[in-house]
């Protein structure tokens, strides 16, 4: 199993939602919000318009998975 591009960007995802908790553990609510609210406006643009910024550049670094499509599941 290779890394591709969109499990790498849950894999980001991921890591700045946790950025996101330790920052609110830390008491610093304002940038907490502020990196969550560019989190909600990636992925409301991505559910509606169906093109991520941040996928594309990762997929100009990494293979995308789309000759993978059974990983969701598995």
């Amino acid at each position: 199993m290779t890394m591709c591009a969109e499990r790498m960007w849950y894999v980001f995802l991921a890591i700045i939602l946790g950025l996101v908790m330790g920052l609110t553990g830390s008491q610093l609510f304002g940038l907490a919000f502020v990196i969550q609210l560019a989190v909600m406006v990636v992925l409301f643009v991505r559910a509606f318009t169906d093109v991520c910024p941040s996928l594309t550049a990762l997929k100009r670094i990494l293979p995308p998975c789309d000759d993978d499509e059974d990983w969701v599941g598995a």
